[in-house]
């Protein structure tokens, strides 16, 4: 029984070794191109209106402030 064992093994081994070499090869395909990146995903216009509204708050508290000062 573990000699049948053993040797039942070694057969799923190879067979999962074939499998992994050669299948990946089988399913390939060299015909199409990749999709292009695009040009912006939208990270970019996100930041560049949080640094609007950082500027913005930014001198809002800067106005706030001369406003309070006593001369």
């Amino acid at each position: 029984m573990a000699m049948r064992s053993s040797s039942l093994l070694f057969v799923f081994v190879v067979v999962v070794v074939l499998f992994s070499v050669f299948v990946p090869g089988i399913q390939a395909q060299k015909g199409f191109a990749p999709a292009p990146a695009p040009a912006s995903d939208g990270t970019t216009i996100d930041q560049g209106i949080a640094c609007v509204l950082m500027l913005l708050a930014l001198a809002v508290t800067y106005l706030v402030h001369v406003v309070d000062v006593p001369f």
